[in-house]
């Protein structure tokens, strides 16, 4: 009858302990499922360095020196004494993404628009740039910055063109940029006080939105003054350029050997704007131009990049021109892409 007993208490702690495994597992697969259905599907951020100072440096302007850490904020007014590499800004602006590819916007008198090509297809920018300022130039698992902007405006940039010269932001009294992540999209917005462009001054607001599916961004800039010359454009690879309109869009795109990869490979540039609020689209010193009529009226054009290392992206410039048609034949349709 003991052995009984104690046959009774083995067998009873043997599906207890399998019951409390179970469960075990059972929570800790509802909180990786948690973590996974929580990931965000688009992000947005601005990221400065902190614990430095800012100092004299050998570029003849001031830069950050000493830095420790860099803290994620929702809104910076852009110091005064910030420039192109003063190391003050992880990645030098904000940065936005979805799975499939991430941007940048240069924070200072550039105001170029970058391309990071993803591997991935998961949140990355919260890593991009900690491990060194600039490192996100060298290839990794996620992918890496593969455009080069030189002197242009990048991928849908922004600027004025006078006496046949893109005016970048060299004059501007106060910039304010603030990142906002929602549900079903993530943007950027900014806001230029008294930009001086020739002989004109306005305020400028502009809102780049990424949505959870696809590649595009969404430009919305809003001038406070109608003034000629305002544009944005894709930087001038001299690979093959294309160029397509419908009834009420239209687009402008680029195809080839165009990254910063080692080799270069294969990326397909394209910006889509609307025919009525377009004054003429021509070709610039650095830039492929689109260039808008004068207007208060709020400014709407979307810009992609796609990249043949994206994962299970686009590979071939057939694919590239159809996904655009696609894409310019629901503009045309309904306004929209989103």
């Amino acid at each position: 009858m003991k052995n009984l007993a104690v046959l009774l208490v083995i067998i009873l702690c043997f599906f207890s302990c399998k019951e409390k495994a179970s469960n075990t597992k059972s929570d800790t697969l509802t909180e990786e499922n948690s973590e996974v259905k929580n990931s965000p599907k688009t992000y947005s951020e601005i990221s400065i360095a902190q614990g430095g100072e800012w100092i004299d440096g050998p570029r003849g302007h001031k830069e950050y020196s000493g830095g420790t850490a860099f803290k994620n904020i929702d809104s910076l007014n852009v110091p005064s004494q910030h420039t192109d590499h003063t190391w003050f800004i992880r990645y030098e602006g904000p940065g936005w993404e979805n799975g499939q590819i991430g941007y940048r916007l240069y924070l200072d008198w550039r105001n170029a628009i970058d391309i990071y090509g993803k591997k991935v297809d998961s949140i990355v920018l919260p890593y991009v740039g900690q491990d060194g300022f600039d490192s996100y130039h060298e290839p990794a698992n996620w992918g890496q910055d593969i455009l080069k902007a030189g002197k242009s405006m990048g991928i849908g940039g922004y600027g004025r063109i006078v006496a046949d010269t893109v005016v970048h932001f060299q004059n501007v009294k106060s910039t304010i940029a603030k990142v906002e992540n929602l549900k079903q999209e993530s943007s950027v917005n900014i806001t230029y006080k008294e930009w001086q462009s020739g002989n004109e001054n306005i305020d400028l607001n502009s809102k780049l939105t990424i949505f959870p599916s696809d590649r595009f961004t969404k430009a919305e800039l809003t001038p406070s003054k109608e003034i000629t010359g305002i544009c944005t454009g894709i930087v001038n690879h001299n690979v093959e350029f294309f160029k397509k309109e419908g009834e009420k869009w239209g687009y402008i795109a680029t195809y080839g050997v165009q990254t910063l990869t080692s080799p270069p490979d294969n990326l397909g540039m394209a910006l889509f704007y609307k025919l009525d609020e377009v004054k003429e689209q021509k070709q610039g010193e650095h830039d492929h131009l689109v260039i808008f009529k004068p207007t208060t009226q709020t400014l709407t054009y979307y810009f992609l990049g796609a990249w043949e290392q994206e994962l299970n992206g686009i590979k071939t410039k057939e694919a590239f021109i159809a996904d655009l048609n696609h894409k310019l034949q629901s503009l045309n349709k309904t306004n929209s892409i989103i």
